[in-house]
């Protein structure tokens, strides 16, 4: 889907998108998924996303501040919250579309 309307509406939505990241990796223990996780605020043409990673699954991003980045995932909406793009890794059950993280060539997945 297109990134600003995915950003604009409230349904789930696939999106591939660049953006300049704006915050170092913060790491979490995932309540529902009981996995590690890596989050991060970045910078897209439609706004301002954070990017939660499932580190369980696919390698940790090295991120840093002004890194630019490729992603694909699905965008969620939170009220009250920046839109959240995860599934940015593959999906070992093939239940999803595969997502992931490109830094610098390299993708993380």
């Amino acid at each position: 889907m297109n990134l600003a309307a995915a950003y604009a509406g409230t349904a789930p939505a696939w999106v591939d998108f660049t953006a300049r990241v704006l915050s170092g990796p913060r790491f979490f223990y995932g309540s529902r998924t009981h996995s590690m996780h890596e989050a991060f605020e970045v910078q897209s043409s439609a706004g301002e996303v954070e990017i939660v990673d499932n580190v369980s699954i696919a390698p940790r991003c090295p991120v840093q501040r002004g890194d630019c980045i490729e992603v694909r995932g699905q965008m969620v909406h939170d009220p009250g919250r920046l839109p959240v793009v995860h599934w940015t890794h593959h999906d070992p059950a093939n239940r999803h579309p595969d997502g992931f993280i490109r830094l610098r060539g390299r993708l993380y997945a």
